[in-house]
């Protein structure tokens, strides 16, 4: 195993915790800050334009009849499609990225070579057309193509090492975790202001070039203090390690594969979580565009404001939700019934998303009331506090060690399953409106969270008591009590 560094230096957790914090918060704030904008960006007719994206391209007659309100409802599904693939691959390549550093590189070298690379990225999708001229399409695919890889090499080791920080008997693994994911909305926000309104109020293109120095900062830090806050965390490739590189080719025990088999279940019901959650970067986000008042006293809101309120409500609502497991004492749910509330959760911001399809109507002047999208994200945030971070908390303490960075990308790439649905299920917006989509969605969602209530009790006995409520109660106290002290 790789030397711990010194437990308890601020807050209850090792110093090295807040580095990664800091590290993912940048990572999120370049990746949420360009996916805020990326539907908006290529749907304009202007990136069209630049892209060769004409309404011939799409085998529309511009002489006819609704010709422009068709050309962009083809915009909007080329560009949830594109969005669609990147947000898939995004979440495949993490399979690599976390074998590779399983036994080849470490989880250190990753990140900041997944960093730079994502960083490159941004840069790429960033370049002015004007400098470009003829090759905006290979800029185009080039930059995404970047943050694909790049991500595939940072996502999953860096919450892999997260969960290094810490002995496997260590109770505070799962407040870690809490903490960490923290840092993920932190930067959630600062991307969807920051990134939004640059790209939004001035150009789309600054907006990437902003997302790209966020992300080239995280890279700097990384490489200024691992050494000093995480100590080996992270040098040396798991399958490598100690006691472990003996047992690098030994087969799984019964124990084992049970709980790989609860990762890959609980993995598998995460595509429908997703694929209803990610509308925010997608169908949601055009219907705010488009179809959302979002004028305030003369003053127009960007769009992609509207996102920052899951990570917002992430925020303020975890500390409730932990004072609600505490309270809830025995009766605490266990992951598996977690994820089916999350399921419900999600359910439920889509029957919001209903209240503002019935609005509108069939009259295209009509547009929606702010309240539904809000209360959607609302919705949202309280299902993903259900099963996101229980979900990472969870890889961690189940996969055996030679195979955590994997089958943390395993995780990942379920998600990245989701995000694709997510695209499809965008389109049928345009095709069979907001309503039907959106009702869709929700039924789906409180079917997927029925099923896993279903399955929970024998989920539960896979995990082989890797899943005590009583350990993740006394965690949640101690965080409430180092929340009161900083109060």
């Amino acid at each position: 195993m790789s030397s711990l560094p010194k437990a308890g230096d601020f807050m209850g957790h090792p110093k090295g915790l807040f580095l990664l914090f800091v590290t993912e918060m940048w990572e999120r704030m370049s990746y949420y800050g360009m996916r805020g904008i990326f539907v908006l960006y290529l749907s304009t007719i202007a990136t069209a334009a630049a892209m060769g994206w004409d309404m011939a391209y799409f085998g529309i007659d511009p002489l006819s009849a609704g010709a422009d309100e068709a050309y962009q409802k083809a915009l909007n599904s080329n560009a949830l499609s594109i969005l669609g693939l990147y947000a898939m691959l995004v979440y495949v390549t993490p399979v690599i990225g976390g074998w590779f550093a399983d036994n080849v590189s470490g989880q250190r070298k990753a990140i900041i070579f997944g960093g730079v690379v994502m960083a490159l990225g941004q840069f790429a999708l960033g370049t002015p057309h004007g400098m470009i001229e003829g090759l905006e399409k290979e800029f185009l695919y080039l930059g995404l193509a970047l943050l694909i890889v790049g991500n595939g090499f940072f996502k999953p080791n860096i919450s892999t090492m997260v969960g290094d920080l810490y002995t496997e008997t260590d109770k505070r693994r799962d407040g870690a975790f809490t903490i960490f994911y923290m840092g993920i909305n932190l930067g959630s926000i600062l991307g969807y202001f920051v990134v939004g309104s640059i790209g939004e109020k001035f150009d789309y293109q600054y907006g990437f070039l902003t997302a790209g120095v966020g992300m080239l900062i995280g890279v700097i830090l990384q490489l200024a203090l691992s050494n000093k806050y995480l100590a080996d965390i992270g040098k040396v490739p798991s399958a490598k390690q100690g006691d472990d590189a003996q047992a690098a080719n030994k087969p799984l025990t019964s124990e084992e594969r049970d709980r790989v088999k609860v990762i890959l279940i609980m993995s598998f019901f995460t595509i429908v979580f997703w694929a209803g959650f990610e509308q925010a970067a997608g169908s949601m986000n055009l219907f705010a565009k488009y179809k959302t008042d979002l004028v305030f006293f003369g003053w127009e809101m960007p769009a992609s404001w509207l996102q920052a309120v899951n990570p917002i409500f992430i925020i303020i609502l975890a500390p409730i939700f932990a004072s609600v497991w505490i309270r809830m004492g025995d009766k605490e749910p266990d992951s598996p019934r977690k994820f089916a509330l999350g399921m419900l959760f999600l359910g439920l911001g889509f029957v919001s998303m209903v209240g503002a399809a019935l609005q509108i109507g069939d009259d295209a002047n009509t547009k929606a009331h702010v309240i539904w999208l809000v209360m959607a994200y609302v919705f949202h945030t309280m299902g993903e506090l259900c099963l996101s971070p229980i979900g990472l908390s969870m890889v961690s303490k189940l996969a055996p060690l030679k195979f955590t960075s994997l089958l943390m990308g395993m995780w990942f790439l379920f998600s990245g399953l989701g995000n694709y649905a997510a695209a499809s299920i965008g389109q049928l917006v345009g095709e069979s409106g907001p309503l039907n989509t959106f009702g869709g969605v929700a039924i789906m969602a409180f079917i997927a969270g029925i099923c896993l209530w279903l399955l929970a009790d024998k989920l539960v006995d896979w995990m082989h008591d890797a899943d005590t409520s009583q350990d993740e109660l006394e965690i949640l106290e101690e965080e409430l009590e180092i929340t009161a002290d900083k109060q």
